[in-house]
């Protein structure tokens, strides 16, 4: 055989053994990671109308086009044996135990912090802490915070990660875990905030770094992180046709909003409406699930610092009058149900504006005064139908205001 067919020869063979060796397009697509920021999804299955699980809604049914129609990037995780654990969709490495500590101990701590043979840990940005919550899991709140309750569900992978009711508090909901995301904005009456996710109830919230009731550092569950140090940031672009694309996650946004405020089931139709429509020329639209919506919140951006809904310029937002009669901005409806011991009736929103509550300040007398308690960004949820007025101090011990009919901003995949 000649040179020359001879080297022919060898590239088939090669070829040949290179494809018998190659992963299955299955595999590749599963493997894949086109997007640093891949939303995680929040592993709700089930379906509710506004009071109770139901039956899969068909399109064109009411109620269709909530969280579980819409399964992508499904929470996956590896124990690595050695106190760590890996999240196959986002890249990032978490501290399988946690710690109970307060702000500035947990920046210190993270300094020295070794552990896998890894010493480039960090306190989680919220986006980061977020994307480990479930909405599988249960709200214990009620009016018993010492008791346990059957039935309750942590919003947190328990399987891989350790998990404990009352870990930072003496209240079985406390389970607030530390982000390093400072709120640009003071709460509950002036006092500097870092916000936070609670495994316990479902939520994140602004928490101000000093305990208002004891002057304390308030003592939170830590749970450091390491690896994409990309995941969370946003890569939007104006497609100037009435949509933005976030380049690193691969969601395609409505620019403006839904200009009205509505009930959840409102919603979900309103969406189903605007793709018989061809909505700005695609049928694919959806109400964002909770961490899809979660994820263009503009934490840099409040309406105390920069006058501003939190959420980048690009956007445009609906502007209100709150329950205190100054200029404000909405908060947004996901397709995500948050469920309690009590029923399936609330669903999660994202305060893109001031998280409002009539809050009662240690030995105050008299009921409680209208104010941020949890600063924008944070995620709360309201009853699906009622009437606000029957929540006059709003609700839960800081007095969340209650509005039911919230505003909407659709998603697509691009």
């Amino acid at each position: 055989m000649n040179s020359k067919a001879l080297n022919t020869a060898s590239v088939r063979c090669i070829t040949v053994i290179s494809l018998l060796n190659l992963p299955s397009l299955a595999q590749t697509e599963s493997q894949a990671k086109p997007y640093p920021y891949a939303v995680v999804d929040t592993g709700q299955e089930e379906f509710f109308n506004n009071s109770q699980v139901i039956p899969k809604p068909a399109e064109g049914q009411p109620f269709f086009g909530q969280d579980a129609h819409y399964l992508r990037n499904k929470p996956s995780y590896s124990d690595n044996g050695d106190g760590t654990v890996t999240d196959r969709v986002t890249g990032l490495s978490w501290q399988k135990s946690y710690a109970v500590m307060t702000y500035k101990e947990a920046m210190e701590e993270v300094k020295t912090f070794n552990l896998g043979k890894h010493t480039d840990w960090r306190i989680p940005t919220i986006k980061e802490a977020y994307s480990l919550i479930l909405f599988s899991g249960v709200d214990v709140s009620s009016k018993d915070m010492s008791t346990l309750p059957q039935g309750a569900v942590p919003f947190l992978n328990k399987d891989f990660f350790d998990f404990k009711y009352g870990s930072n508090g003496p209240r079985i909901i406390d389970v607030q875990m530390l982000s390093s995301t400072l709120y640009q904005g003071t709460t509950m009456g002036g006092h500097q905030t870092v916000f936070g996710v609670n495994i316990a109830d479902g939520r994140i919230k602004g928490y101000p770094i000093s305990d208002p009731r004891s002057g304390q550092g308030k003592k939170y569950t830590v749970r450091f992180v390491r690896g994409n140090s990309d995941y969370g940031k946003n890569n939007f672009k104006n497609n100037k046709n009435g949509t933005v694309t976030d380049l690193a996650t691969g969601l395609m946004w409505q620019q403006s909003d839904s200009k009205k405020a509505m009930s959840w089931a409102d919603a979900l139709s309103w969406a189903q409406q605007k793709n018989k429509e061809k909505y700005l020329g695609y049928s694919d639209w959806r109400v964002p699930h909770a961490k899809e919506l979660q994820s263009i919140v503009d934490y840099s951006r409040s309406p105390q610092k920069t006058a501003s809904a939190a959420i980048n310029p690009l956007f445009e937002v609906s502007q209100i009058k709150d329950e205190g009669g100054h200029k404000n901005y909405p908060f947004y409806w996901s397709s995500t149900t948050h469920k309690n011991l009590r029923s399936m009736s609330s669903a999660v929103y994202v305060c893109f504006g001031e998280a409002l509550g009539y809050f009662k300040p240690p030995f105050a007398q008299g009921g409680g005064s209208l104010m941020d308690v949890h600063g924008a960004g944070a995620q709360r949820s309201d009853p699906k139908i009622g009437n606000p007025a029957d929540f006059p101090q709003g609700h839960g011990p800081q007095g969340d205001v209650v509005r039911i009919s919230h505003y909407v901003r659709l998603v697509r995949d691009s």
